[in-house]
């Protein structure tokens, strides 16, 4: 039987990407995709709950109604884990990252909004909804900025490189 993708066959690669590659190709995940799953962790136990997000270099941004569980869960522990992925199409086509990072929440005067707010999108979403986009939404925006990424690409394993990449701030 012919192999479609024959670089796939065999033991994985563990080259590294340089540093600059590596950032390059996280960025066009993150820009690519609009999507994510936030993982916290509550008096409950872990969360994931999927979310609407803006990147900002290597920082993820979303609104969110104060009160919502993933909210308290952030209060209670800034600690997150966001997962983003490409849409899967077989190995090859395999591609995403798990972001990990310190979320923090800024409210409307919190002097940090200003500088996040200019790349978040939020007109899209009042359209969406039927709201006005003369008024800003004015919930909370959190704010993620990594600390560290495992970026996972099998299509790295066709020039020699490890599927799967670390990379730290």
């Amino acid at each position: 039987m012919p192999l479609t993708n024959p670089w796939l066959t065999g033991p994985a690669p563990t080259r590294k990407l340089d540093r600059d590659r590596l950032a390059e190709r996280i960025l066009n995940l993150l820009s690519s995709q609009n999507m994510c799953v936030l993982a916290t962790v509550g008096p409950d136990g872990p969360l994931a709950t999927p979310v609407r997000y803006y990147p900002l270099g290597f920082t993820l941004m979303f609104t969110a109604a104060p009160r919502s569980p993933k909210m308290r869960n952030i209060a209670a522990d800034p600690r997150v884990s966001v997962g983003v992925f490409a849409p899967l199409v077989g190995l090859a086509s395999s591609r995403g990252a798990q972001v990990f990072g310190t979320a923090r929440v800024l409210g409307p005067e919190h002097p940090d909004r200003a500088h996040h707010w200019a790349a978040f999108r939020w007109e899209s979403e009042h359209a969406e909804r039927g709201r006005s986009l003369s008024e800003p939404p004015a919930d909370p925006l959190v704010v993620i900025e990594a600390d560290r990424i495992v970026y996972t690409e099998h299509w790295l394993r066709r020039e020699g490189y490890a599927p799967r990449q670390h990379w730290r701030r």
